[in-house]
């Protein structure tokens, strides 16, 4: 088995990660905190890959980064079949699920820590990094996770603009479809069982970082249990 579909797939994920942390955690942070008009139908936008096929995602991202697209035109980047194209699909099928996440554990934070954090001279910024963000980490990182978990998985709308050209944007779940369509169980049956492992690695991640942190003072030993039974 060929490992450059798997080195790309972590590149793709990679870059596809970081966009989606620096577009998803301002549009959590401005949901979940900002009562606007139109913020229904930010809502409805950002979340409308999860309901759309992947073709059509890859359709409309077709339209907005092909020939006479804004993209080309003023800043004259040609990104379709290219790794960047796969990236930029794989964010955008991903983003959904890190905003959902983020804005749920943002809107979970206590806002009276937040006005304390105020009271005592803190300004805007302050309070964002040292009180809201870090309280919040939890279910950012976990949306985070099971994002890029996504992007990791993403095959039509990657299809549709970065092509399955061998050597250059052939990802993993690219990869296995050309070995199945050439009837090669046996490299297919390796990629999905590394793609399986991959994503229980992802899931298990999200339950730990979902799951409660106890205090430190709630924490007992066996031992001094049963000295206080």
């Amino acid at each position: 088995m060929s490992w450059h579909p798997l080195l790309l797939s972590l590149q793709v994920t990679a870059a596809a990660t970081a966009l989606m942390l620096a577009v998803g955690l301002p549009l959590a942070l401005l949901l979940a905190r900002r009562r606007f008009r139109g913020a229904t139908l930010v809502e409805a936008l950002v979340n409308l890959p999860l309901v759309l096929p992947p073709t059509v995602v890859g359709y409309y991202l077709l339209l907005a980064l092909g020939r006479g697209s804004p993209v080309v035109e003023l800043l004259g980047w040609r990104v379709l079949f290219t790794w960047v194209a796969a990236a930029i699909a794989s964010a955008v099928v991903g983003l959904p699920l890190l905003v959902q996440s983020a804005r749920a554990a943002i809107a979970g934070v206590d806002p009276a820590l937040e006005n304390a954090a105020r009271t005592l001279g803190s300004s805007e910024p302050a309070v964002l990094w040292r009180v809201t963000l870090p309280l919040a980490r939890r279910g950012i990182l976990a949306g985070l996770v099971l994002a890029a978990a996504r992007a990791l998985g993403e095959f039509g709308a990657t299809l549709m603009v970065a092509g399955n050209i061998p050597g250059r944007t052939q990802t993993l779940p690219l990869a296995i479809y050309d070995a199945v369509q050439n009837r090669d169980y046996a490299a297919a049956n390796r990629m999905v069982l590394l793609m399986t492992a991959l994503a229980f690695l992802s899931l298990w991640a999200v339950r730990q970082f979902e799951r409660p942190r106890r205090p430190a003072s709630a924490r007992v030993s066996p031992g001094e249990e049963q000295r206080r039974t």
